[in-house]
């Protein structure tokens, strides 16, 4: 009996260092089964007085007053799959005649409570049936990424959701995006996830960083084009827009629009053409947009109403050329200028990290979700990397990126460097990569003397 329960107390302790120190292996260990076991027992009574029970049908009541038994219990939903994750547990469940799936949404702060979880969130997956994640832990404070991804072309794992989930940036669905962040908001980590995923892909990298190139020029290599300053950056962009009546003209040529031909085949983007003829994607990434929209003379007005103009031409027209945008920003307001609000209207997919301004969060949700908008002024300053992710549907999720320095993503794009195609349209803008290094240069003649 005493070796029993001094194994007994080891266990206990054990799972108590492992909650405390390693959650993810307390939830994989212990936290899994006690979970299931507590939301099966419990799921009755939770839900009936979440007020997600239905009463009994009529039907039943007749049956039950003609067989003299007592009045059957109101009905909860019924669970149609219990499925176990590495962050948590997906339970399905099949509403009720009468129910709703905003009913099962509404009840999930009161489903977190009463089933001790650490998060819970639902979505309907079809009429009918409700899909309710719920996370045993805080996936966000210490993110790791699953070992298996659904890694697909231009679609790239960037960060962690809330629920447990993989947040993909997938340019096929949602060709242009705007990342908003304040200074020390985790904003410039998830631009290096962003590039480090993009990197092997067969794709062009072309980035504008008018902070002197400082956040992408170390990146270099796997830069087909790279602008420092606003100039090179207008020439650049005018390049782009070059290149994109370049591809239509190709795409035109290769429609096949005849009656012979299947709709299927009928070429209307890069995507349609055969593949030796597509010519390679580009993914656009500016760094900081309020530089391209900032002027203090006449020159500089007319060379920010350049760059505007041919960033909306690229954000309209772009998305089956296969040019995508990634615009990134501290600060972005209707203020910076005429055109600000017709780019941000083409871009579809938002990320707002720590903002210093509700405005900025107004113009990255505020025509997605009031709620998106709140959670984005929310977020604390000590939590760097947190940020909250929405697109034109009205959903979104809070998410955050694994920490990559600096050196590992340009570990990655070196990697990855024979990858960098050659665009003759922007062959003035490749970066210039220094090469060995030489010889220490003497500093003084009395120095080459000694020597």
């Amino acid at each position: 009996m005493t070796g029993f329960t001094v194994a007994v107390v080891l266990v206990v302790a054990a799972a108590g260092v492992l909650r405390w120190r390693r959650p993810a292996w307390y939830w994989l260990t212990f936290g899994v089964a006690l979970a299931s076991l507590r939301v099966l027992v419990r799921y009755a009574s939770v839900m009936d007085a979440c007020g997600l029970t239905v009463p009994p049908s009529r039907w039943r009541l007749a049956l039950s007053r003609a067989t003299n038994r007592p009045v059957p219990a109101p009905r909860p939903p019924r669970i149609l799959r219990l499925r176990p994750t590495r962050t948590g547990l997906v339970l399905r469940l099949g509403l009720r005649p009468g129910q709703d799936a905003f009913d099962v949404a509404a009840a999930s702060d009161r489903l977190r409570h009463s089933f001790s979880m650490y998060g819970v969130t639902s979505r309907e997956v079809r009429s009918g049936v409700v899909e309710v994640r719920m996370t045993g832990y805080d996936v966000l404070k210490r993110v790791h990424m699953p070992a298996k991804v659904d890694s697909r072309p231009m679609r790239v794992p960037v960060a962690l959701r809330e629920d447990g989930s993989v947040h993909y940036r997938d340019y096929r669905a949602i060709p242009h995006a705007l990342t908003l962040g304040a200074t020390e908001s985790g904003k410039s980590v998830y631009q290096r996830n962003l590039v480090a995923g993009l990197a092997p892909m067969d794709l062009a990298l072309v980035g504008i960083d008018c902070k002197q190139g400082v956040e992408l020029f170390p990146l270099a290599r796997r830069f087909s084009a790279l602008a420092d300053n606003p100039d090179t950056a207008a020439e650049l962009l005018d390049a782009l827009v070059a290149r994109m009546e370049g591809v239509y003209q190709l795409i035109r040529a290769e429609q096949r629009i005849t009656a012979a031909v299947p709709d299927a085949e009928i070429a209307a983007d890069i995507w349609d053409l055969p593949d030796h003829l597509r010519p390679v994607p580009v993914v656009v990434l500016v760094d900081e947009v309020a530089e391209l929209a900032l002027f203090a003379s006449k020159e500089e007005e007319k060379r920010r109403d350049r760059i505007i103009t041919a960033l909306v031409r690229l954000a309209q027209l772009g998305r089956a050329a296969g040019i995508y945008l990634e615009i990134c920003g501290q600060r972005f307001g209707s203020e910076l200028g005429k055109g600000i609000t017709m780019l941000r209207a083409q871009l579809t997919g938002r990320t707002a990290h720590r903002v210093n301004d509700e405005t900025s969060a107004n113009m990255a949700f505020g025509d997605i979700s009031p709620d998106a908008v709140l959670a984005a002024i929310q977020i604390p300053a000590e939590m760097r990397g947190i940020a909250i992710a929405g697109d034109s549907t009205g959903g979104w999720h809070r998410i955050r990126a694994p920490h990559t320095s600096l050196r590992q993503a340009v570990n990655t794009c070196n990697r990855y460097a024979d990858h960098t195609p050659d665009l003759p349209e922007l062959a003035p803008f490749r970066p210039v990569l220094s090469g060995p290094a030489s010889a220490p240069v003497p500093l003084s003649k009395t120095a080459t003397a000694t020597a």
